[in-house]
């Protein structure tokens, strides 16, 4: 493993013990050269999936780049770091046990969405409004008002505009 400080290839292992949930293997490394500590994790791939976009792109699934996503919608928001340790690792594990080599971008989202729900929903409603695109606070009304009971949100259309 590479030294993030020095770029020395010889680093050491200095204490490997598995995480809370069992998914990884964290590992306490020194570097030789420079003395740098730092921690890695070692995870089972499954499968190499492949995502699919909207437009049609493909690219192979990020872990990281799905765990920047939530870290963004959970910004200076007091949740676990275990509890969304443990959300990251089961969307991971949804994906590369489902079967297929490709995914919809779709359906990653989903996912997320439904693990934030979950557990933060101010996260949520952060990561809703850049998934679903959201363009003005009609589309935060209508997701609040889902989100606090109503089967579906309302549709724009037919909607009286409000006397204000």
């Amino acid at each position: 493993m590479r030294c993030p400080f020095c770029g020395n290839a010889d680093t050491q292992v200095k204490d490997s013990r598995p995480t809370e949930d069992a998914a990884a293997i964290r590992r306490r490394r020194v570097c030789s050269d420079c003395g740098g500590r730092f921690t890695t994790f070692e995870r089972v791939q499954l499968r190499e999936v492949t995502i699919v976009k909207r437009s049609g792109e493909r690219e192979i699934f990020d872990r990281d780049k799905l765990q920047r996503s939530v870290e963004i919608a959970l910004r200076k928001r007091n949740v676990d770091r275990e509890r969304v340790e443990r959300m990251i690792n089961g969307i991971v594990r949804q994906l590369e046990s489902a079967g297929e080599a490709e995914v919809p971008a779709e359906t990653v989202g989903g996912l997320v969405m439904e693990g934030l729900k979950g557990l933060d929903e101010v996260a949520y409603v952060r990561f809703a409004s850049v998934y679903k695109n959201f363009r003005e606070a009609k589309d935060f009304e209508d997701l609040l008002g889902a989100m606090s009971g109503d089967e579906e949100p309302p549709s724009r259309a037919g909607r009286v505009p409000s006397k204000g």
